[in-house]
């Protein structure tokens, strides 16, 4: 496999520990975003896997660049200009107290790109997947016809597409999400969402359901799952399943969805470290196995699920768990044992 993700990259300022926004001096500087995280998940699995994307020709701009090098992904095809890094303010939570994200991404480099500087017939050579996700045409400007000017030469080429819908309020209304995200949807191979997206983006909600007390039912999911492909034609519908306990403690699980049958992963409970980029860690798990072990469901939604819930244990945006690590846990051991 060969797969391209287009997105944008942003600077993560995070006071130390638990502590508040209100209480810091000082903050950890990581490097993360939604299609990155992807980028990164993939490369650790053996995957050639290239980001594209626009950054400032200044040592910051480089900083993001060097962060997803050094984990092997391609970054020959990221461009240098523009004013900025976006920045992100991420404070943990924990027990009952929720995490909280300030954004200062308005201006970024990416955001203030122009059709014109994406040759994607150039960029899409030999590519086999594509990957974005509802974050990127919501930052406005030109990326919401950038992104369909992709997924048509995508189309063209035969190349598999993969989106996330990932919604952010934060970024752009329910209605101007579903309007722009419906019109690229007919260009998506494999739709993948969290339990609120779906009813954010298009308004199709899941019954029976209540995700801040742990609720879930797992029909009323699949049901969500018909609607989808029903509407816009997916192959695929993968949708992770989260039962928030606390801040601290989650119930984490998954669906995916083949147009005839849903299979669902194991549960796990999880003790969260950081649970940024839990999603984006579920879809580059998803990806590598859908592609290393093409037509089996069941395989790569366990593994999808055991990558992520690894992710929510390691400290900032990108999964650095290894394909054997997460074999090992969707196998069945989740002990937590030291490895020796």
């Amino acid at each position: 496999m060969k797969a391209v993700c287009f997105g944008e990259i942003m600077l993560r300022l995070s006071p130390e520990g638990y502590l508040r926004f209100p209480q810091a001096n000082k903050f950890e500087a990581t490097y993360g975003g939604g299609e990155a995280n992807v980028a990164v998940s993939l490369a650790n699995y053996g995957n050639d896997a290239a980001y594209v994307t626009a950054v400032p020709a200044h040592e910051i701009g480089q900083n993001a660049v060097n962060a997803l090098r050094q984990y092997g992904v391609d970054v020959s095809k990221i461009l240098r200009q523009g004013p900025r890094l976006g920045i992100y303010y991420c404070e943990k939570g924990a027990s009952q107290r929720g995490s909280k994200v300030v954004y200062d991404r308005a201006g970024s480099s990416v955001a203030l790109s122009k059709r014109e500087d994406y040759d994607w017939e150039k960029i899409l050579d030999g590519a086999t997947w594509f990957h974005f996700t509802g974050i990127t045409p919501a930052l406005g400007g030109e990326l919401p016809e950038i992104c369909l000017d992709a997924l048509k030469v995508c189309k063209a080429k035969g190349i598999t597409v993969s989106c996330d819908l990932n919604y952010r309020g934060k970024l752009w209304t329910r209605e101007m999400a579903g309007k722009v995200m419906g019109e690229l949807m007919p260009y998506v191979n494999v739709c993948i969402a969290n339990e609120e997206d779906a009813k954010d983006v298009f308004g199709i909600e899941a019954q029976n359901t209540d995700i801040n007390s742990g609720k879930l039912d797992k029909e009323g999911y699949v049901s969500v799952a018909q609607q989808l492909k029903e509407r816009f034609g997916f192959d695929y519908v993968a949708i992770t399943l989260r039962g928030s306990i606390s801040a601290s403690d989650n119930n984490w699980s998954g669906m995916l969805y083949d147009g005839e049958k849903a299979y669902f992963a194991k549960n796990y409970l999880i003790h969260i470290v950081d649970r940024v980029g839990g999603g984006d860690s579920f879809g580059g798990g998803l990806i590598h196995a859908m592609n290393k072990w093409p037509g089996d469901c069941q395989q790569a939604i366990e593994f999808a699920v055991a990558a992520s819930c690894l992710k929510q244990t390691i400290e900032a945006d990108f999964n650095l768990c290894s394909e054997k690590e997460v074999l090992t846990l969707a196998g069945g051991n989740a002990s937590g044992r030291v490895q020796r």
